[in-house]
């Protein structure tokens, strides 16, 4: 049976409804094993089950913009080579997404009630950056993945000494985070000027400081 090849507009309603199960569905299961599995918890006093809470709601928040930002970028990337290293990244996204709403929940908080905003935003930016041409949504991605990996390094700084689960999280997703930048290069992507580097920086102080109190 002859298939028709999916059009650009196929791929973003394909791309909607991956974004509605990111949002709505139950939680979503990872495919590698979560990092805090085996940790022991340590007892937290509220204050610091506050912060903790918080950060990772932050950087849930992150990954709920990350799957937006890849999906919409695979949507209207310009080739299948692309869309396939794009989609790849959400798939190990997906992992992080589910590692620190399981922290989350350990930790007696919640998501951000923020996160279809994010999402939105997010997925729009990327299908955009998709239309720029595929050497500049490459470069995006890498960008976003550095700026990330600062970002999580600025938790891990912040996060109680004895938060050895959440630790052992962040850790893992930072790494993960700077392979995604390098793959991203190594596939062709182009460095982003100044402007928009600084935009995108401003973006993210604006999504970390709100997800951080809603």
């Amino acid at each position: 049976m002859n298939t028709k090849p999916f059009s650009r507009l196929d791929r973003i309603i394909d791309q909607c409804d991956d974004g509605l199960r990111t949002l709505f569905a139950p939680a979503p299961s990872a495919e590698r094993a979560n990092p805090a599995a085996g940790v022991v918890e340590t007892n937290l006093v509220d204050a610091e089950r506050e912060l903790s809470a918080r950060l990772m709601r932050v950087n849930h928040a992150g990954e709920v913009c990350a799957q937006a930002l890849y999906r919409g970028q695979a949507a209207s990337a310009q080739t299948p080579g692309v869309r396939k290293k794009l989609a790849q990244s959400a798939a190990e996204e997906n992992d992080h997404l589910a590692w620190t709403e399981a922290r989350i929940n350990e930790l007696g908080s919640h998501t951000s009630y923020l996160n279809p905003i994010w999402y939105a935003g997010s997925f729009i930016i990327g299908a955009l950056a998709g239309l720029v041409g595929d050497k500049w949504s490459l470069g995006f991605v890498a960008e976003t993945e550095r700026q990330v990996v600062v970002h999580l390094k600025e938790h891990l700084a912040r996060l109680p000494t004895q938060d050895q689960a959440s630790r052992v999280v962040l850790e893992q997703m930072c790494k993960d985070e700077g392979h995604h930048a390098t793959v991203a290069i190594e596939a062709g992507g182009a460095p982003l000027p100044t402007a928009a580097r600084r935009l995108m920086r401003f973006s993210a102080k604006i999504m970390t400081r709100t997800a951080y109190w809603i």
